[in-house]
């Protein structure tokens, strides 16, 4: 893009502050998001990707995106998904990801599939498979059993959480593989934060009808100290204040929660704070950009050999 006379060049954005055990790796013009209990397992591969690259061209930019959108071509997704499995050091393992649907559909591989299958999680514990979803706001969720070296990753929207697809895929993995929770690492990626995700108050309450701890995954805009932020919740009829408009759900909370009630201790989970509608010039938010929105991808498999 043209720089008007007489205007001084745009800053390049602050370098992402990622706090531990998280980190951002830096390797071939790409910037990879990784956990390091996972960097630490010598047999494994995975890593979450960003927004800053070259390959894809989004309005005034160019950025890396992994998904088949309309507005970028087929090939030039492919190159980038090549150039993103290169930057994981997982070059020669084959990518299975799915024709994703918000729904709690959780598949096992254990061989390449000759077409891509309907579904929003996939477990395995095959060598030389890495597993991967699309996110463009909701969790990407990943999860490593150090034991049995199984491993499944998870696409989790609002319809996913409330389906429990994460508990599911910890039931799944104790099917397949007879993976122990205690055995078991999650790592939940980059979504949108309970600052930002809006949702109705019917929402609220088809969460509230199925978890009896719902309550604490959501807020609202508050003008006093109220200590219960969803009272209205708890009211009882006649005459009562209606629900509000605004109420805000934290997905990473509610997947969390699941994975605790699946039996995973608490110092096993690993949450990323980093927002993707605050984080644009790092993440890519649908809810922020709308069609134009790039998708990332988080990937997970077991080297060969």
């Amino acid at each position: 893009m043209r720089r008007l006379p007489g205007r001084p060049a745009p800053r390049p954005p602050e370098p992402a502050k990622i706090a531990p055990p998280w980190s951002l790796r830096r390797t071939g013009g790409l910037a990879i998001l990784e956990l390091e209990p996972f960097r630490r397992l010598p047999w494994l591969v995975h890593g979450f990707s960003t927004r800053p690259g070259d390959a894809s061209e989004a309005g005034e930019g160019r950025v890396f995106n992994l998904g088949f959108t309309e507005w970028d071509s087929r090939p030039r997704v492919l190159k980038n998904r090549r150039s993103f499995q290169s930057a994981l050091g997982g070059g020669s393992l084959k990518l299975v990801t799915l024709k994703q649907f918000h729904s709690a559909v959780i598949r096992c591989f254990d061989a390449p599939p000759s077409e891509p299958c309907r579904g929003d999680a996939a477990v395995t514990g095959a060598r030389g498979l890495l597993l991967g979803v699309q996110t463009a706001d909701c969790v990407p969720i990943l999860l490593v059993d150090t034991r049995r070296k199984a491993v499944a990753a998870i696409h989790a929207g609002w319809r996913g959480t409330l389906a429990r697809i994460a508990e599911k895929a910890v039931g799944q993995m104790r099917m397949h593989f007879g993976s122990q929770p205690g055995d078991l690492l999650a790592a939940l990626g980059p979504a949108i934060g309970g600052c930002c995700y809006e949702v109705g108050p019917e929402l609220v309450a088809r969460f509230a009808s199925q978890f009896p701890d719902a309550q604490r995954w959501f807020d609202e805009p508050r003008t006093g100290e109220e200590p219960n932020p969803l009272q209205w919740l708890n009211m009882m009829p006649p005459g009562h204040q209606p629900p509000p408009k605004n109420v805000r759900l934290d997905l990473r909370k509610a997947n969390r929660a699941q994975l605790l009630a699946a039996g995973l201790g608490e110092e096993r989970i690993f949450a990323s704070d980093l927002c993707t509608a605050c984080r644009t010039e790092l993440l890519f938010s649908y809810r922020r950009e709308g069609e134009r929105s790039g998708r990332l991808l988080a990937a997970v498999g077991l080297r060969e050999g």
